[in-house]
């Protein structure tokens, strides 16, 4: 029995994952309020998916890049307008600006500072991406409906294929989460951890 055709935006040697904003002030241990249900979610399934998603990536020699917010200034003057308006934002070379330790990135993967929803727009991740040679972005992280929504649109409309990781991200709630993949469904294929690194496997 003949396998089914690998997906049109699967590229050996062209293909990064993006880890967005899983960092000690959003689910570590600097995080500015409490969130025991959010917690317990991120603890008991994002997690351990998302530390899955990154093993096979590392496994299969993607290319993996970590995104955290953090201002470029102490007074956070540089962030974007929403983020000044909702007090999002962490003073540079703060430990809200980590990423977790469960993630924590290895030597020579790149982590950018993003001052802004997505990462297209404050940081050079499209020129990092052309010239490594990415042409798939495959995307994780927090929070579905926000900087996950933004960073597909955005890779999508610069002509990057994507796919969203849809059990390593989270949003505030699990029906705010289930309405963003309905919302940007259209500009990503969404997959589950488990399907993606069956892929890997089977490409391997």
């Amino acid at each position: 029995m003949e396998l089914d055709p690998l997906p049109t935006w699967w590229q050996p040697g062209a293909m990064a994952l993006l880890l967005v904003d899983l960092q000690q002030g959003t689910c570590g241990d600097a995080q500015p309020r409490p969130r025991p249900a959010f917690d317990g979610q991120f603890r008991t399934h994002t997690l351990p998916a998302a530390q899955g998603a990154l093993a096979a990536a590392r496994r299969s020699g993607l290319e993996v890049i970590h995104t955290v917010m953090a201002n470029l200034t102490a007074d956070g003057r540089d962030r974007s307008l929403d983020y000044k308006r909702c007090g999002m934002g962490f003073p540079p070379g703060s430990r809200a600006a980590q990423v977790i330790p469960e993630l924590a990135p290895w030597a020579d993967e790149l982590v950018l500072a993003k001052s802004s929803s997505s990462p297209f727009s404050s940081t050079t991740l499209d020129y990092l991406l052309r010239n490594i040679g990415i042409r798939t972005l495959v995307v994780m992280g927090l929070l579905t409906d926000q900087c996950i929504d933004h960073t597909v649109k955005d890779a999508a409309d610069r002509g990057y294929q994507v796919v969203c990781l849809t059990d390593a991200c989270q949003a505030e709630t699990p029906e705010r989460h289930r309405a963003a993949l309905d919302c940007f469904r259209g500009y990503a294929a969404l997959l589950s951890v488990d399907a993606f690194t069956a892929l890997l496997k089977r490409a391997g």
